[in-house]
């Protein structure tokens, strides 16, 4: 922390310009020793200024470098950044002078890392600048920005402020054992309070499940026998000729991907080689694949002839997606009705459609909207838990609660409830940062992109 760091913040290529960022307290120093122009160590702080980058005799760039003083910065040490011509040669001979001049090449994620560990964001807004980055879709957008403002962190130090106070409670009771009084007083306040955390711990954790949605879209499997329609309807929703569609079974031996938003959420689309029973070896290794990957979709689209009888093939087909979230597509319904539809008369989810030109897919969206309450999902206020390590530290938490609200009903002394109530405050800490492991730390920032 007490070295000064550079890195390339742009993307590397052909450009307008390019960002070479520093930090640290001698970024200002290093960067004048190299600058041709106004003395940078007289400057006021959050100014820019004109004028050449130099290694010694040779003239690397002009450039415009903006000047920001410790601590009202990102990283609230002073930074540097050089804006010049975009292009790998200049930007990196820019690079190479900084470093030759002092400055040390930054890891992973070590500007955000360092924001962190000087208190300028805590852990949560820490991980929403990565999302914020590869964010996919609008709604992905505003879930980080919203967390980058810090409404989950207000959420998490809210839990925390009562579960002081129930801690401040127990304490005087501790202390002044003789009054029974304050012991009923403070269980009755532990009661009513538990009671509205574990409601609001409980509904965090359930929604948060919109969060997976939201970041990373709904995975969507289309299965089906052979000639179904399944590389048609992929087709139709992605509007253009991603698969190859022919009358010939089969044509599909692999799985072909796209991805579409439907009203601002990601839809990651598989087409599937058609389920049957087959002597070709490479047809067989597209049936294997297409049944794996049902088990680890979100929705499966499964496909029926609306012109043809139930086989066994679609017999095995809805056998095996039974359990799965999904939408039974009729396809073909401007053919004669021949499917024998009492199988499946009890579903739901069942669309009539034809993949024969867009208007045919508007229901198949409809439903898809209605299945995942797309429309609610907007309207909700972005207060999730975004990833495994705070969903996982939220339980914790909420384990915690049930097992005090266990020592009340047992009776047991309130310093044993005391120890549940603490846990549950050291997990919610540990969601927002105040207390971390530092090898959980380095990983966490080692997955961000060099010079964020």
């Amino acid at each position: 922390m007490n070295d000064t760091i550079v890195a390339i913040s742009t993307a590397i290529g052909i450009g307008a310009i390019s960002i070479v960022r520093l930090t640290g307290n001698k970024a200002i120093s290093i960067v004048n020793n190299c600058f041709k122009g106004t003395d940078l160590t007289k400057v006021e702080s959050h100014t820019i200024h004109y004028g050449y980058i130099y290694d010694k005799e040779e003239l690397i760039d002009e450039v415009l470098v903006s000047v920001m003083k410790a601590p009202k910065t990102f990283t609230r040490e002073d930074v540097v950044e050089i804006n010049c011509h975009g292009g790998i040669i200049s930007t990196n001979k820019v690079l190479e002078t900084i470093l030759n001049f002092g400055a040390r090449l930054a890891e992973p994620g070590e500007f955000t890392k360092r924001a962190f560990l000087n208190g300028r964001i805590d852990l949560v807004e820490s991980e929403s600048v990565m999302d914020l980055i590869s964010s996919k879709s609008e709604e992905a957008n505003k879930l980080a920005l919203s967390q980058l403002k810090g409404n989950l962190s207000y959420l998490i130090e809210d839990f925390r402020n009562k579960l002081k106070d129930l801690l401040s409670s127990i304490e005087v009771n501790i202390d002044y054992p003789e009054y029974h009084d304050i012991e009923e007083i403070t269980i009755e306040k532990i009661q009513e309070n538990m009671k509205e955390m574990k409601q609001k711990l409980k509904r965090l954790i359930e929604e948060s499940k919109n969060s997976k949605i939201i970041k990373q879209g709904i995975k969507t499997i289309i299965v089906g026998r052979p000639n179904v329609g399944k590389s048609s309807i992929l087709n139709q929703l992605l509007q253009e000729e991603k698969a190859i569609v022919t009358s010939i079974a089969g044509t599909t031996r692999d799985t072909v991907e796209g991805e579409i938003l439907i009203d601002g959420i990601l839809l990651n689309l598989i087409d599937t080689a058609g389920i049957h029973n087959t002597e070709d070896t490479v047809e067989k290794i597209g049936v294997k694949k297409s049944l794996s990957l049902i088990n680890d979709a979100d929705l499966v689209i499964v496909v029926l002839n609306y012109n043809e009888k139930l086989t066994d093939e679609d017999e095995i087909i809805l056998e095996k997606t039974k359990n799965k979230k999904r939408i039974i597509v009729l396809n073909k319904n401007d053919l004669d009705k021949n499917i024998n539809i009492d199988r499946i008369k009890q579903e739901e989810n069942i669309v009539e459609t034809t993949a024969t030109n867009i208007e045919g897919m508007k229901s198949l969206k409809d439903k898809i909207k209605e299945l995942f309450q797309l429309e609610q999902l907007k309207n909700n206020d972005y207060n999730y838990l975004t990833n495994a390590r705070q969903i996982s530290l939220a339980k914790k938490a909420y384990q915690s609660l049930l097992d005090a609200e266990k020592g009340i009903n047992d009776k047991r002394p309130i310093d044993m409830i005391e120890i549940d109530l603490k846990e549950c405050f050291d997990h919610l800490g540990e969601i927002i940062g105040i207390t971390y492991d530092e090898e959980i730390i380095d990983h966490l920032f080692a997955n961000f992109c060099v010079g964020k």
